[in-house]
């Protein structure tokens, strides 16, 4: 899962129009043309809590806010297979897809399998790791980071909270809206309660110290950072207030989800002066990412 908020010196998107789509495995290279690497942030997914969890496959692990309530992290789904739950939304994809906060990769993995060509990326270099250990392309990077094939992917997921990133929801869309290309697929899952907040959490492994087994970047030694918990209803009014078609809504396993269709929307001459910048770089094979 990624967490790092926006800048105001984002390198503009590629235009979706004109643009050829992207090949998932489009990396940092050594090529003019090839992606600039994005400067690497310190971020709370990356602490030690989160990063152990990955390592064990196993919890506990918490978001918990300044008050001490707690949200409980599914960190034995994330780093299983897929399920019939995430199944319901990956065979929804279409072209290339990009994963949002790509966790140990299970969705990468996945979508590798179906045929799709598919780029996770996340803020944690034991979730990229992870997933390049099952054979998945990462990049280290925050979705607010210039990321390659902007503006030519097919299909963006937020799944497992993501669509929390950054704690404002209508500004991920609108870097969503960027990533996509015309008429692309943003599938989403939403919380299953009708809720639509913005809170600052820090991850917390719920132990206290007393056994040895909390790590040194403890939950009150963490950075908190920013994060929203939205439901179906309030993903939609932030949907159409950004432009936004409704494809498609639907529940697996106790889990929901939405997916939703670019917005039609004017793109400036200096987008359109980068969109054929982007759309003739020179992709990376995937023996080239980085281990």
């Amino acid at each position: 899962m990624s967490t790092t908020v926006p800048s105001s010196g984002l390198a503009a998107p590629a235009p979706a129009d004109r643009a050829e789509a992207p090949d998932a495995h489009e990396a940092v290279g050594d090529g003019p043309d090839a992606v600039a690497a994005a400067p690497v942030r310190t971020a709370s997914w990356g602490a030690d809590p989160y990063a152990n969890a990955l390592r064990t496959g196993r919890g506990p692990l918490f978001l918990r806010r300044s008050d001490g309530w707690l949200l409980p992290l599914d960190v034995e789904r994330w780093c299983s297979d897929a399920g019939s739950a995430d199944l319901s939304a990956l065979r929804r994809c279409e072209g290339p897809v990009l994963d949002i906060g790509c966790g140990p990769g299970r969705l990468v993995a996945e979508l590798a399998s179906l045929g799709h060509r598919a780029l996770g990326i996340d803020v944690s270099e034991a979730a990229v790791a992870r997933t390049r250990g099952l054979g998945g392309a990462a990049l280290l990077r925050s979705v607010f980071d210039p990321l390659p094939g902007e503006g030519r992917w097919g299909t963006l997921l937020l799944l497992d909270g993501n669509i929390g990133i950054g704690g404002d929801p209508a500004a991920l869309l609108e870097r969503a809206a960027d990533l996509l290309g015309a008429d692309g697929l943003l599938i989403a899952e939403t919380a299953p309660v009708d809720v639509d907040e913005r809170v600052r959490v820090r991850l917390d492994d719920g132990r206290d110290g007393t056994d040895g087994g909390t790590s040194p970047a403890s939950a009150c030694d963490a950075e908190p950072f920013p994060w929203a918990r939205i439901g179906t209803p309030a993903l939609l009014r932030h949907a159409r207030a950004g432009g936004w078609r409704t494809a498609g809504q639907w529940g697996a396993e106790g889990r929901t989800f939405v997916s939703l269709r670019r917005p039609v929307r004017e793109r400036s001459a200096r987008n359109s002066s980068q969109s054929a910048e982007s759309a003739n770089s020179a992709p990376v094979i995937s023996s080239q990412l980085p281990k």
